[in-house]
């Protein structure tokens, strides 16, 4: 079965003791069984060297609107083809999802069809009912809760009910450490929009990917979810 990561980092995270290199990631994405990966980290630049001459790497753009405006240089990255969405984080960047300031971000996704992958799972800045609010006022947009929750059921449960609430909304799977609620969620959301991450190399993608296939899924839903799902939202595959 061919396996498409949604949610993985390459570089150095110093705070958090975390890091691969550029030189690392084809070894790391191969020993892991990893055919296609979304890609990024905060110094977007990097990232692009990184991925551009790597068969099934592509990126995410990390957009912090704290910064001043990221829209002329999200635009031109996404001129890219090897770029295929945004990756938001509230919680480390500290801002509110739905603040004006992200929505310019969310209008040129629009725009372009591609989605935000937003980190989802903790206060003050990501908890899925602030992230729901992005929802609402942007209907058209696509939008991914990164973790769907992580380690709170409350948060899980919440974000399960919002993606059955929103057409617009996937669920992602990394660092949610309940094989029983990715089932749950394939049950009321469907598997065409709930997807595999790893959040690689914070966690070890094997031990995500085993937590997906222990979830009792029928063959078409494990599929989807660790593969097909993630292939049609990002790349229109």
């Amino acid at each position: 079965m061919a396996i498409t990561d949604a949610h993985f980092h390459v570089g150095d995270f110093p705070m958090f003791g975390v890091n691969l290199d550029q030189a690392g990631l084809a070894p790391y994405l191969a020993a892991n069984d990893i055919d296609t990966a979304m890609v990024f980290h905060q110094d977007n630049a990097m990232v692009q060297r990184t991925i551009a001459d790597l068969p099934g790497a592509h990126g995410l753009y990390w957009a912090n609107p704290k910064l001043g405006n990221p829209v002329p240089e999200l635009r031109d990255f996404l001129d890219d083809p090897k770029f295929r969405g945004v990756k938001l984080h509230p919680l480390m960047d500290g801002f509110h999802p739905n603040d004006p300031m992200v929505w310019p971000v969310i209008e040129l996704l629009i725009e372009r069809g591609l989605p935000a992958l937003i980190h989802c799972g903790h206060p003050i800045f990501s908890l899925p009912w602030s992230i729901e609010e992005l929802v609402v006022q942007f209907p058209e947009a696509k939008i991914i809760l990164g973790h769907m929750g992580h380690g709170n059921v409350v948060y899980i449960d919440a974000s399960i009910a919002i993606a059955g609430r929103h057409p617009n909304v996937w669920l992602e799977t990394s660092g949610m450490p309940m094989s029983l609620k990715i089932r749950e969620a394939v049950q009321k959301v469907g598997s065409d929009r709930v997807m595999y991450g790893s959040d690689g190399p914070w966690h070890e993608p094997k031990v995500e990917q085993l937590k997906v296939q222990l979830a009792g899924l029928e063959p078409d839903d494990l599929e989807a979810v660790m593969n097909g799902t993630a292939q049609r939202l990002f790349l229109g595959a």
